[in-house]
């Protein structure tokens, strides 16, 4: 037996081995994929209607945001009156935040700002400010809407987003944003961060079937305060560090029904500055290890490594690495033939799934914005990160240490 046919061998057995693990997980990938065509469209903006009056009360947590507040300061103003108050819940700021708050209340008397109380011990800071937030907001009011301070809210996105609430019967709606890009590093890693969550969940507009399943986004979060006064406001998830995925789980194990559905076309946000922040910040909560059994953690590690992490790498390594009497396709022995198919199959599913994301990207002043085009490159990165994250409890977030 020759040194190629050993190689053979070795070869086929790890390629049926590798399709054992991504064959399963290339099916869960597909089925939701099929799911696509019968999602909800995106929300769009709308003028109110006199039965929206003063149905919703805003909250904003902040803490140290006055770089970057200004723009969703700017846009809550322009709601109409379905917006009864916005208070906004400051952290201690040290940098003027809640100067700027008190600067726009001048303008528009609806904006009020306090300081939330001392972090009580088993407390993470964002939840804690939502539910002082919730406490002291008008009773009167039939809706909260939890909206971070990076985001740039469209005029009538409030309108828009209570309107489809109620004629779709959700009792908690969040929404996806768009993402404003401005640096080429950010450009290239921030679309394969966020790839983790398009494969591991539904699309946004698809109401998950299993309350363990469900996805949010707490930088646009809408709940009937009704539903919210019922559990106790942000208490059962005070502790975690995805507060707003940990919530809408709990939310929706008790019957309330629960969306996510896509908002780029009523909400901008600016998360991050650049590469380094994107891969420090965001990549520790994107696990969503606070709201995930240990299973469903494990199970979510697995199909990222099957159908992101790896296909890349293992279409390179039959152009780089196999030897030279196998690399023409048609000397391939069965076992890598399929796994050499499988991945060329899923990169291109990858690029497809690019093309359908792009809208949710603005890239209009960003530097090197052709980076974009490249992030399936970074999807390993992408996927370590997560494990790196799955595996580490955050020790600091947001300026605060925690024990």
């Amino acid at each position: 037996m020759t040194t190629v046919d050993n190689v053979l061998i070795v070869e086929s057995a790890i390629s049926f081995l590798l399709l054992l693990i991504q064959v399963p997980a290339t099916a869960i990938l597909f089925s939701r994929l099929l799911k696509g065509p019968r999602r909800l469209p995106p929300i769009k903006p709308q003028q109110p209607t006199p039965e929206l009056l003063g149905k919703v009360s805003v909250v904003v947590p902040t803490l140290n945001e006055a770089l970057r507040i200004s723009p969703l300061l700017a846009g809550l103003s322009q709601q109409s009156y379905e917006v009864r108050e916005i208070l906004v819940v400051d952290s201690n700021s040290s940098d003027g935040t809640p100067d700027l708050v008190k600067a726009t209340q001048q303008k528009d008397p609806r904006f009020r700002v306090m300081t939330d109380d001392p972090l009580p011990s088993g407390w993470v800071g964002r939840p804690w400010a939502l539910h002082n937030g919730f406490l002291y907001s008008s009773e009167g009011s039939q809706w909260f809407l939890g909206l971070d301070a990076d985001i740039q809210p469209h005029p009538g996105l409030v309108a828009g987003l209570v309107r489809t609430a109620e004629a779709q019967g959700y009792d908690l709606v969040s929404l996806s944003p768009q993402f404003i890009l401005k640096y080429p590093g950010e450009c290239w890693l921030q679309p394969a961060l966020l790839m983790t969550l398009l494969y591991r969940f539904d699309p946004a507009g698809i109401n998950a079937e299993q309350p363990e399943r469900v996805m949010a986004n707490g930088q646009c979060f809408l709940c009937r305060r009704s539903v919210l006064a019922a559990v106790g406001g942000y208490s059962s998830a005070s502790s975690s560090f995805c507060d707003d995925v940990t919530l809408a789980r709990n939310i929706a194990t008790l019957g309330y029904k629960v969306g996510f559905l896509d908002g780029a076309k009523v909400l901008k946000v600016r998360m991050y500055e650049g590469a380094m922040e994107t891969w420090k910040e965001w990549g520790r909560s994107l696990d969503l290890k606070d709201a995930t059994s240990r299973s469903q953690l494990w199970g979510d590690l697995w199909l990222l490594t099957s159908v992101q992490g790896l296909p890349l790498l293992i279409v390179l390594s039959f152009l780089l690495i196999s030897p030279p009497q196998t690399r023409l396709i048609a000397s391939l022995p069965t076992p890598p033939l399929l796994l050499l198919g499988l991945n060329l199959f899923l990169v291109v599913i990858r690029f497809a799934m690019l093309i359908a994301i792009a809208p949710s990207y603005d890239r209009k002043s960003a530097k090197g914005g052709w980076l974009f085009w490249l992030s399936p490159l970074a999807d390993p990165l992408a996927v370590l990160r997560i494990f790196l994250s799955a595996f580490h409890k955050p020790r600091e977030w947001r300026g605060r240490k925690y024990i």
